[in-house]
Parts: structure tokens; sequence; C-alpha cells
């Protein structure tokens, strides 16, 4: 199979190279308008995909028929065949609708013993791509409401794109909706997260005043993957909102305490993590209590501090950190006490990364795997009215976070999450035995 794709493939860049030489070549004698060609090409992509995709499954098939042909009747007749094709269905990509044909196959044997053909590249109810249903929560948390969805997706992917009416929307935020209050219940019996990083997403709410806070719970396992652990609705980053939070995934079996948890200074999490896992140590987010103590600062200063901020959690040593710390308070105190206020409240709180292996301080000094996924969720909400309710906001994030699941990278140094799980200290970054040495 892989062979075919591969000539698929070529295939394409041959498809490609023809039309666009074609192209260049007709260019030279006709002026062709922007728009003409933009819609060209668009063509000459979406036929290329239709081909490869076309090939591939039909490779696909041949593969299947061919780890079959052993079978025979007692005539030597092969019991699995091709039998033509399916009836033409359309596949609703980013390239726009395209047009299939998938091969029929054909099992002659008893009705027991049969096994049907199920395409992995095209399963049988396979309408929309993966991304196409990844576009839908992003164009409802832009503020786009439910029934000018088909207007929207039609300008994007075209007039011909089916599938994408008011009623197909409604249908999905159903099944999302479902599938989100099935995740909220998992039990979560045998998990251990090394580390959690915390944040609450403020979102604007169409159909309200108030604005939503979503609390999120992002967990590293001992294998170095990052997980989304918790997201719901809470009220203002509340203590107690954080509190619920905790219990409930306690109830649902995360019984070990996180070893450490990164979350903003500003957060009612402190206050809660400390009643419900008081035994995880405290990692304040760098990036936020850079923005707040600048914040403190006249603009003609900020760069100075920023660059000396940025030398204490950038030192090598937790000593070294301590005297930039020490030189940044006497620089500053006594005419912005306030600033100097501000960093030095959660000092202890801001070094705790030094006691754990370096490979994993970019991961620990800021909230940065929590801000990075909703990022761009919280820009559309600044500038759009937001989604139409609290619970679809909700559940459209959730579909976001978990397509962006699929893309978060292990940590730096994972192999050594299963010592930090047995309490092996890491002084300054550096395994007991190491820095002794």
């Amino acid at each position: 199979m892989k062979k075919a794709v591969c000539l698929a493939r070529k295939g394409f860049a041959n498809i490609l190279f023809h039309r666009e030489h074609t192209a260049v070549s007709d260019v030279t004698a006709t002026t062709i308008s922007l728009p003409a060609a933009r819609d060209s090409l668009n063509e000459v992509l979406r036929e290329g995909a239709r081909m490869l995709l076309v090939q591939a499954v039909e490779a696909e098939v041949a593969e299947w028929i061919a780890g079959h042909r052993h079978l025979t009747d007692e005539c030597g007749r092969r019991q699995v065949v091709r039998n033509g094709h399916l009836p033409e269905r359309k596949l609703v990509t980013p390239l726009g609708a395209l047009e299939l044909r998938q091969p029929r196959v054909h099992d002659r044997r008893a009705e027991g013993q049969r096994e049907p053909f199920r395409s992995k590249l095209l399963p049988p109810y396979l309408r929309k791509t993966k991304s196409i249903e990844e576009l839908i929560p992003y164009l409802y948390l832009k503020g786009i409401s439910t029934g000018d969805f088909g207007e929207a997706l039609s300008a994007i992917l075209g007039p011909d794109c089916p599938g994408l009416s008011a009623t197909t929307v409604t249908r999905l935020k159903g099944v999302w909706e479902q599938e989100y209050r099935e995740w909220s219940s998992r039990s979560l019996e045998g998990k251990d997260y090394v580390y959690v990083w915390a944040d609450g997403i403020h979102a604007n709410i169409r159909l309200e005043e108030d604005r939503q806070c979503i609390l999120v719970l992002m967990g590293a396992t001992k294998d170095g993957q990052k997980e989304l652990i918790a997201m719901t609705d809470g009220h203002r980053e509340s203590a107690q909102s954080w509190r619920e939070l905790l219990l409930d995934v306690k109830r649902r079996g995360l019984a070990a305490p996180p070893k450490l948890a990164v979350g903003d200074g500003a957060l009612g999490f402190w206050k809660a993590l400390a009643e419900v896992f008081p035994e995880t140590k405290e990692q304040r987010c760098w990036v936020h209590k850079t923005a707040n103590v600048l914040d403190k600062l006249p603009k003609g200063k900020q760069a100075r501090a920023k660059a000396m901020i940025h030398e204490i959690w950038m030192s090598a040593t937790q000593a070294d950190a301590d005297k930039a710390f020490d030189a940044f308070l006497e620089s500053y105190a006594a005419k912005y006490p306030k600033a100097t206020e501000c960093l030095a409240k959660d000092r202890d709180a801001l070094l705790s990364f030094y006691d754990f292996p370096a490979e994993h301080w970019k991961h620990l000094r800021t909230t940065n795997p929590i801000e990075s996924t909703f990022a761009t969720i919280r820009l559309r909400h600044r500038r759009t009215k937001g989604s139409g309710s609290r619970v679809a906001s909700l559940t459209m994030m959730f579909k976001l976070a978990e397509s962006a699941a699929k893309r978060w990278r292990l940590l730096n140094g994972y192999e050594l999450l299963p010592d930090v799980l047995r309490g092996v200290p890491f002084p300054d970054g550096l395994r007991l035995d190491q820095a002794a040495a």
C-alpha cells in the first residue's frame, strides 16, 4: 500500500508540473485576473488531491484482496474480489468538496465467514475531514452564529460543499457536548501526573453580560505526555471553583499528588491546592510575574528591569538566581517599592523549579503549555462577541483543545520523570549523584 501511495503522490506531482507549465505558457499569451488564477490553482490542487486519494484507496483495496487470495471455492475461484464501485459521494476538505467513487469489495463466502472491507483512509460515514470539524468550533468561538454557518463555510470552502447547514452544526454541537460530559466524568484511576499547569481562560458570552471563566488543568504523565486533565466553568478563578475541580479529579481516581504545580500568582488555585494536595510544591509563572512587576514601573525603566528579571530565572544555579534577585530588589526598592514587593512576595515559589531536572525547566517556569494552546481562542474572544452560551463556549474550547493535544510534544528529558516521581533530589537541576560529582 505504501508503494501505491508513493506512486499516487508522484502522479499528483506530475499533474501539478504539467498544469503549472501549461498555465505559465498561457500567461505569456493572455492576461489572467487574480481571482481567476486563484480559482484555477484551487482546481488543480483539488483534482490532484482527489486523484491521490482515489489511487491510495485503490491500493488499499488491492492489498486487501491480495491478502485474501488464498480463499477459493471448490472450483478454484477467489472468494474475495472487486465488484465495481460504490455510489459516488462528496468529501468536504479544506480544498473544497471532492467527488469520490470507492471500489466495492465482494466477499462470496457464507454469511458467518465474511469479512467486510472498511477503508481506513475513507471510512463509510466520513463526509468531512477532521480539519473541517475543527473549523466549526473555530468559527463558533469567533462569534459566528449557528444560522450563519452555511454562508461562512461556503465562502471558505466553496458553494458546492454539502452537509454544513445550520441543522448539521446544531447536531454536531449536541454530539460534542455529550463527548465533553463523558470526558469530564472519565476515570482517572492509575494516573500519575508529575507536573500540572493551571490557568483560567476568560471568554465573552454573546447572550450574557458576565464574562465566562473556564478553569483549565493540564498535566504531564510519567511518560512525558501532556494531557488535558480537567476543564470546567468556574466563577472568576475563585478558590471555591478550583477546590471543586480538584476534589472532582480526586474523586475520579487521581490519588497521587503531583510533584509540582505551575500557575499564575493571582489564582485562587493555590489556596485550593493547599487543601486538596498539600504535598504538591508551587511554582509561579515567570511570564505573568514579569508582566505584573513591569506594570508597576515607568515605561522608561521597564526594558532594564525586564533584563534583570530575565537574568534571575535564567541563572544556572539557585545561588546565582538569589544574587540576581537581590540585585533587582536593591535597584528598585527605594523608588518603586510596589514593584519589588510584587516580586519578593513569591520569591520561594518563583524559584521552586531549581529542585527539578534542568531539562524540565523550560516547561516549569511558565504556564506556556496552556497559554500556547488557548492563545488563539483568547484572541478571538477579544475581537468578537464570543459564543452564544456558556455551555457552547466550554464545549467548543474543549474540542479545540482536544485537537491541539494531538500536536503536543513530549517533555524534554522525559526519561527523568520516573526519578522525579520516586522523589530523587535534583539540586540546581542535577541528580544528586551528578551534583556530588
